[in-house]
């Protein structure tokens, strides 16, 4: 064959029809070839990457001692202290053991689930993920309310390893130490006393479901989430080796509390400043008040660990508002310096952001709702004009409020 008609060996195209023919040792590439493998290696070098990272998680897990988890707590959760070195202890104690040596002559340590007790917005969920995204290890968050006994509109409790399984990247390894954090597991509490004639699907047909996969055993799970089918292809998880954290407000667990430490809870869920008050019931909460309840002995067993979140005083919000690393204030301010734009509060506004969330009992969740009441038509308007400089004065700030629908609540 001549220089002439020499073709790619490839895609076939003629030296005539390409820009650039490369000669190998028994063979020749054309340009795009050239480009199009290229471009194949980077992505399987791209998904090589991936899996090794993600393998990585699985394999070894970063070990951190629970005076240093705690510090690192502190940076993004204010108050808490004992909530904070009951759970790095938990999940030091739960790591260690995954890190140990598995020889069967020696002692087997149990796992350490968590129970957190606490009213809303007081960090249940946002220390779970602070622990998770510290050790590098796949993490969820599962809302105990969508889910169903099998067979019941709703989702399978196995639904909540499909999600770690996702989070995980389809890493099964990884999946198998990763975090699970179920809140508002109070709201599958037993519906009374006596089990029901009729089926409680969403309340303790939902704990005995939910018991395999805190024990530890092996479960089938649909990789994409949903209802099993058939057809569909399976993926086996040892839950052995996942730590589960829970979470719920127990409204009403006080009376309990009360009752049982021949406490009178007068006035209790009648003042505005509950939410401030010096003293919580729920530092004496055992695991037989969790029980009286509504949870079932056999799941509060698979809990060993039982905290309880303190109510947020005002100070404690007016921290949280400024101090952590990732502080509504802070993030605002970053939010609007990529707009070009200064922004700044009076000591009055942020005071005033406080006083809300008190008054309508919304703990720091309710910061951010006030927060975007008080700012989306500044945050609207701002980045079209030629301001650089903004300052929320107190006026503003009640003004802008007053128009929110939040205003319109009413208090409970």
């Amino acid at each position: 064959m001549s220089k002439k008609d020499t073709n790619c060996s490839f895609c076939g195209a003629s030296r005539n029809t390409v820009d650039m023919l490369i000669a190998g040792i028994s063979g020749h590439i054309c340009n795009n070839c050239a480009i199009q493998a290229s471009n194949i290696v980077r992505e399987e070098e791209g998904h090589s990457a991936k899996g090794k990272s993600s393998n990585s998680i699985g394999r070894k897990v970063k070990l951190v001692k629970p005076i240093e988890i705690k510090k690192q707590l502190d940076e993004y959760v204010i108050g808490q202290e004992n909530a904070k070195k009951v759970l790095s202890v938990a999940v030091y104690n739960h790591f260690k053991r995954l890190n140990s040596s598995t020889d069967a002559n020696e002692v087997e340590i149990d796992k350490s689930n968590v129970i957190l007790v606490g009213r809303t917005g007081t960090g249940k969920t946002l220390l779970a993920k602070t622990i998770a995204k510290m050790l590098n290890v796949p993490f969820c968050i599962a809302d105990a309310t969508v889910l169903t006994q099998a067979g019941y509109v709703g989702e399978d409790v196995e639904s909540i390893l499909s999600r770690l399984l996702q989070a995980a990247d389809y890493d099964v390894e990884a999946t198998q130490k990763g975090i699970v954090f179920i809140d508002e597991i109070d709201k599958i509490a037993r519906k009374g006393d006596n089990p029901s004639i009729t089926r409680d699907v969403s309340g303790e047909g939902v704990q005995q479901a939910l018991l395999k996969l805190l024990e530890g055993s092996i479960v089938s799970v649909p990789p994409q989430g949903g209802r099993k089918h058939p057809e569909q292809k399976l993926i086996q998880i040892d839950t052995k080796n996942i730590l589960f954290v829970c979470g719920g407000a127990f409204d009403g667990i006080e009376r309990i509390i009360a009752s049982r430490v021949n406490r009178q809870s007068i006035g209790f869920g009648n003042s505005a400043d509950e939410l401030i008050e010096d003293e919580s019931l729920l530092k004496f909460i055992t695991p037989t008040d969790v029980k009286d309840f509504g949870l079932i002995p056999e799941l509060i067993g698979r809990f060993p660990v039982l905290s309880h979140l303190e109510p947020l005083k005002k100070e404690d919000l007016k921290r949280i508002l400024t101090e952590p690393k990732n502080a509504l204030i802070k993030q605002y301010v970053r939010l609007f310096d990529l707009d070009g734009i200064k922004l700044t509060f009076e000591k009055e506004v942020l005071d005033f952001i406080v006083d809300k969330a008190v008054e309508f009992k919304l703990g720091a969740r309710g910061l951010r709702s006030i927060c975007e009441a008080i700012l989306t038509e500044a945050m609207f308007e701002l980045p079209h004009s030629n301001e650089k400089v903004f300052q929320v004065e107190l006026d503003y700030a009640i003004a802008q409020f007053k128009k929110s629908k939040l205003a319109k609540l009413k208090v409970a």
